[in-house]
């Protein structure tokens, strides 16, 4: 499985009160949360990310609540996979949990710029920076993770049968 785009790029500490803000998690819809994603921190986020964008950051993607409406924002706003130098452990979980691709990989968060196109190759973990040419390796997902990400989430995987 590989997934390629832009990047979106942003730095350290992105917590999910900017993912999403508290004000619309009254809805579970992913074009509500889509349409919300990120506008706390960078207003023109819905207006730039196109299907199969990528985000990059810093360390601790995902810090703060433990709600699933932050990742499930992101997936629904189109992006394929965000990299990171580090996740919070319930942002991680719950990422894989509805099917969001992240890949923990500090130089490639350090290195690659906003608007470069990038590729990640999931079963192998290598990223390719194609802007500039550079390669990152990170671990790669076992082939149960690659199920549950193919498969659109967790219940789906349950559903098909590809996870026990």
């Amino acid at each position: 499985m590989i997934s390629t785009g832009k990047v979106i790029k942003y730095g350290n500490n992105v917590d999910t009160d900017v993912i999403i803000p508290a004000r619309y998690l009254n809805s579970s819809e992913p074009e509500f949360l889509a349409a919300h994603c990120m506008e706390d921190l960078d207003s023109k986020f819905h207006e730039k990310v196109k299907p199969g964008d990528l985000i990059v950051a810093g360390e601790n993607f995902g810090c703060g609540s433990s709600r699933e409406h932050a990742p499930a924002a992101i997936k629904a706003s189109g992006i394929s996979v965000v990299i990171a130098k580090s996740f919070a452990r319930i942002f991680y979980r719950n990422s894989i949990n509805i099917g969001l691709a992240i890949v923990e990989c500090p130089a490639a968060a350090d290195e690659i710029a906003d608007g470069d196109e990038v590729s990640v190759d999931f079963s192998t973990g290598v990223i390719t920076d194609k802007t500039t040419g550079k390669e990152y390796q990170s671990e790669p997902f076992p082939e149960f993770i690659q199920n549950i990400i193919s498969a659109g989430g967790l219940v789906e995987a349950v559903k098909k049968g590809v996870v026990g």
